[in-house]
């Protein structure tokens, strides 16, 4: 497969030949950070293909990662572009950089943003249409056993060592779970918090925990997600649901993580049409992406794989950011 999608594809003009973003509109050469994630890489790709062979751009895929990349391009103007920046831990500077006019906040790349709670099977969702809520589902401890002690439910925990590891636990204490019936399960990993979802999967066994979206594993195995029975209260999980080792957490939602392409003021100016491709490269469910990831996972795929597989194979969503005479450039170079 990856022999198969090696092409020569992604070809891009020396950059020292390439004049860098030019005050006549067009487009020259531009860096876009390669943030070290899954999701991330795919679209830095993406955006690298239709950039260079739609618009003319020498594009330069530069190493990054969300604090170190954010605050280069507030403080240096470069990199020109942020495709996928989970920006809730750094709204404070970035608002800050946008308010003086050294970044834009481009288009919300996920439209849904980063969605994490607790999860259940869809075929447990199907089957038992009465539990909606995590309130519903602790009340009965007896349809999740816990593999080690089955006389008690189990909720398989965040990967440990993980910030969101601090806020299932409290979610735990804040749900009273513990006094109904319930065990918080250590998956020790990543992998193995996979491993429990694949397993269940295989089967077609109940299993209640946390997870994430997007991610590969909801591209492989659909899992509903658990309505939080209050809202979300912002106070609260600033001095609560996230701090370790709070005493007495309280129910609350888990806070939406916006996900936005960031770019410099200098490329909103100057870059003209190859802009607007990026203000509306957007993915208003997680779905697709979900659905990508979990193709690269299965097919150990690089990010740069993943981008080929998509525009040949996802059109119908991709040719919508772009004008008709672009999306022929790309695909001819297809």
């Amino acid at each position: 497969m990856k022999q198969l999608l090696a092409t020569t594809f992604f070809v891009a003009a020396s950059a020292s030949l390439v004049p860098a973003l030019a005050a006549d509109g067009t487009c020259g050469r531009v860096t876009i950070a390669n943030m070290n994630w899954q999701s991330a890489e795919l679209i830095a790709w993406v955006d690298k293909a239709v950039l260079e062979n739609g618009y003319g751009c020498s594009v330069d895929l530069v190493p990054g990662d969300t604090q170190p990349t954010l605050t280069s391009m507030a403080e240096k103007g470069e990199p020109d572009i942020a495709p996928e920046a989970w920006i809730n831990a750094m709204r404070e500077p970035l608002d800050k950089a946008v308010a003086e006019g050294k970044l834009v906040y481009a288009v919300e790349e996920l439209g849904e943003g980063g969605v994490e709670g607790w999860w259940v099977p869809d075929y447990f969702a199907a089957a038992h249409p009465d539990i909606k809520t995590i309130d519903d589902a602790l009340k009965h401890p007896e349809l999740f056993p816990d593999p080690e002690d089955p006389s008690k439910g189990a909720v398989h925990n965040c990967p440990s060592g993980w910030n969101c590891q601090i806020t299932t636990g409290n979610f735990f204490k804040a749900y009273d779970a513990e006094s109904r019936g319930f065990n918080l399960l250590d998956t020790g990993s990543a992998a193995g918090l996979d491993g429990s979802i694949a397993k269940a999967f295989e089967r077609q066994q109940p299993w209640l925990g946390y997870y994430w979206a997007p991610t590969a594993i909801l591209g492989k195995y659909h899992l509903v997600r658990l309505d939080f029975d209050v809202p979300y209260d912002e106070a609260e999980w600033n001095a609560c649901t996230s701090v370790a080792d709070c005493a007495a957490p309280k129910k609350n939602a888990w806070a939406k993580s916006e996900v936005f392409t960031v770019v410099t003021t200098r490329f909103a100016e100057q870059a003209g049409p190859a802009y607007d491709y990026i203000k509306a490269r957007s993915f208003p469910t997680n779905e697709p992406v979900n659905e990508m990831l979990a193709w690269m996972t299965d097919n150990q795929a690089t990010g740069e794989e993943g981008a080929r597989y998509f525009l040949k194979e996802k059109a119908d969503i991709w040719t919508k950011w772009v004008p008709a005479e672009v999306a022929d450039k790309v695909k001819a170079a297809l």
